[in-house]
Order: structure tokens, then sequence, then C-alpha cells
């Protein structure tokens, strides 16, 4: 991993590769890189697919000053961790687990919810209230990442990708909670008909757990592959960086050492 550089201390200060979490979308790497190029003297780059932040700054600021700015704007930043004797390469931890976990059961959720609303000969008498007991989980468990980000977001006055997919699901399922349990939707024998026409209604009868437990299980399913994309690409390019030299032959004094290319001066 990179490591603080200061080439010319008193007069460029350094520069220094920052670990980013807790990124979504695009936005939200041009919302951090805004917010650090408000520091006067900084100098940002944000890059999405690898979570990473380029930043150089004046000698006078302490690296610790950007972590900072960047957990007030709801994120999480590391700083690169100092070089350690190489040991023998551990088993990587599975990032993916928890995503993946958290789409399959929203999948297996969401399949029935979305077929019974579909589909009427399975509309059986208390079809809607099955509906509900599986799609709850979905909205809650499934979108909770969803949901912390626009949260986080929401305190910081910003809005993102995540808080249409959490407003958009809550209001679906929570319109569908109200037509339960206030409106005509809860009724024994109750239908859901499906039909490309358009039909004028108070919309007490209506439910749209299948919208919210749908789009829920969607967006999931492009975070988990979007995830896997980057953790992919991630392994390759450093697969190609280990290809590099290690170390580089240098003259010093008209005698030619070997030192670690990350004390080359260019």
């Amino acid at each position: 991993m990179a490591s603080i550089t200061d080439d010319k201390p008193s007069a460029t200060g350094g520069s220094v590769e920052l670990s980013i979490g807790g990124m979504t979308c695009a936005s939200c790497a041009n919302r951090i890189e805004r917010k650090l190029n408000k520091l006067e003297g900084v100098s940002a780059t944000v890059n999405y697919a690898t979570e990473k932040a380029k930043v150089t700054f004046p000698v006078e600021l302490d690296p610790q000053t950007l972590v900072a700015e960047v957990e007030k704007a709801g994120y999480t930043a590391r700083l690169p961790e100092p070089p350690r004797p190489e040991q023998a390469p551990e088993e990587p931890e599975d990032e993916l687990a928890p995503l993946r976990t958290r789409l399959i059961v929203s999948v297996v959720l969401a399949v029935p919810v979305i077929a019974m609303a579909m589909i009427p000969p399975l509309q059986f008498t208390y079809w809607q209230w099955l509906s509900l007991t599986l799609a709850a989980p979905v909205v809650v468990y499934g979108g909770l990442p969803f949901h912390r980000a626009a949260w986080t977001n929401l305190r910081h006055g910003t809005a993102t990708m995540d808080t249409l997919v959490s407003l958009g699901t809550i209001a679906a399922l929570g319109w569908s909670l109200w037509a339960l349990f206030l409106g005509d939707a809860g009724v024994p024998g109750m239908r859901h008909g499906f039909d490309l026409t358009i039909a004028r209604s108070d919309g007490s009868g209506n439910i749209y757990l299948e919208a919210a437990a749908g789009v829920t299980a969607f967006i999931l399913a492009g975070r988990y592959f979007e995830a896997r994309s980057k953790r992919r690409a991630g392994a390759a390019l450093r697969a190609l960086l280990e290809l590099g030299a290690k170390d580089v032959a240098v003259l010093r004094d008209g005698a030619e050492v070997r030192i670690p290319t990350g004390d080359l001066a260019v």
C-alpha cells in the first residue's frame, strides 16, 4: 500500500493515498472529492472503483485532518499502514459474504411475493397477508444498506441513489400497510388483478408489496455483481503490480547498489 511521501516538504508538503469506505455510487466519490478540495492547499482525486483517494496537501496540514474531513461527510477513511516485513499471505476475507447472504434471502422471499401479485390464480383467500409476511423482511433486512446510507446522507443534507431506493421501497411498504390494516386490501378474498389498463380507484384496496420487495432484490443484485466485479478487477491490478520490479540498481559514488523501488526518488 502506498505511504505518505514528502518529496519537497518545505515547499509542497506531501501526498497520501487514503482508503475510503462507505461509498455506494459515483456521487459519493464526487462529494468526498469536493469536501477535500475545499481545504486550503489540498488537491484530491477520489476513485470510486478502487475506493481510494489520492491527496496532495501542504506541509503544515496533518494527514489526520484529511481523515476527519472525510468522516464529517459521513464516510470512513484510513491512512496507509506502515510497511511490515513480508509474511506468508493470509487467506483473504470474503467481504462479499454478508451482501451475498442478504441478496439470497431477499430473492427467495421476493419471488413468491411477485408471483402472487402477478398471477391471479395463485391468490388464495389470505394471500395478501402472506405477501406482507414475506415482503417486510426484504424491505427491512434486505434494504438495510440503502436505508442506512440514506439516513447518513440525510444527516449531512445530501441525497444519493440510496435515498431514492429507500424512499421508494418504504413508501410502497407503508402504503400497503395502510391499505391492509385501514383500507379494503385486508379483506378475505381480495384479488390483485393483472392488466394493462388503468382503472379509477381511491387506492385503499391496492397493495404494492411486489414493488417494494422486487426493487429491493433487484438493486441488491446489482450491488452484489458490481462489488464482485470491483473485487476481481482489484485482484487483477494487484497481480499486475506484483509483476513489477521490487528493487532497482542505482549508482552511488561510482558504485552500483540495489535499493527498494519505494526508496527511489524521481
